[in-house]
């Protein structure tokens, strides 16, 4: 289970999470039966899929972020400001 606290969050939302928590940190050890408690807490498959997807995709920005120095620049500079008038102004079309 994750540690700390969590709040009013449902069997459902933290038996997909401990899934996802062991495909990130103990993927060598992940099995049918890691899905199936998740199957069992009443998650369809297509939700575990979809989980499962995501979590994936963002576990390799991070490691791409962390291998290439990738930086997050801080909400102080302003930048977050100016991209966002920008998406408003142009969308995602450059």
């Amino acid at each position: 289970m994750l540690d700390g606290e969590v709040g009013a969050v449902n069997q459902k939302v933290l038996s997909t999470l401990d899934l996802l928590r062991k495909m990130t940190l103990d993927h060598r050890n992940l099995t049918a039966a890691d899905v199936r408690r998740v199957l069992d807490a009443g998650v369809s498959k297509a939700a575990i899929a979809d989980a499962l997807e995501v979590a994936f995709l963002f576990n390799i920005y991070d490691r791409l972020a962390d291998s290439m120095g990738w930086d997050v620049p801080a909400t102080s500079s302003g930048y977050y400001e100016v991209a966002a008038k920008r998406l408003i102004r142009r969308g995602y079309q450059g």
